[in-house]
């Protein structure tokens, strides 16, 4: 059986709040896999203001924070909580970040996301960007798992 997460849940889990906190809720959640992330894409987002006047577009730089964040609150909700007090993830890299089709506010932009492989702190992820079906953006990125300061 999958899960899912809503926005209350992944507050709980994430450091990040509005107007950074992109992701509205996570499903089909399979342990520190693979989940689905679902950012609503509106006219009035912080980040389409003045990226462009006239024809807003989602930046690829936030497809790719959004792509970080699913993979935050993925590898959180599966790991024992313990392990993940006091503890941040951080993105290490972006690899082959690949921007297809603009995606265009009014929209709901899906991220479906997996875990490719860990080793200690250090998890690679792989995940694709889609609207309507459409694929819009794909990446590969790292991330780790730090203390608190």
């Amino acid at each position: 059986m999958s899960e899912s997460l809503n926005k209350e849940q992944i507050k709980k889990l994430l450091p990040h709040r509005e107007p950074m906190l992109l992701i509205e809720e996570l499903n089909n959640i399979k342990k520190l896999f693979s989940a689905t992330a679902i950012v609503n894409v509106k006219k009035d987002s912080f980040f389409v203001q003045g990226h462009f006047p006239g024809q807003p577009v989602m930046p690829g730089v936030f497809i790719v924070e959004a792509f970080g964040q699913a993979a935050a609150a993925l590898t959180a909700s599966g790991i024992d909580k313990s392990a993940y007090e006091n503890k941040l993830v951080f993105l290490m890299g972006v690899e082959k970040a690949r921007f297809r089709i603009p995606v265009i506010p009014d929209c709901k932009l899906e991220l479906n996301i997996e875990a490719i492989r860990s080793h200690g702190r250090v998890w690679k992820y792989k995940g694709e960007a889609f609207v309507n079906g459409k694929k819009m953006a794909d990446a590969q990125w790292s991330a780790t798992i730090v203390d608190k300061k």
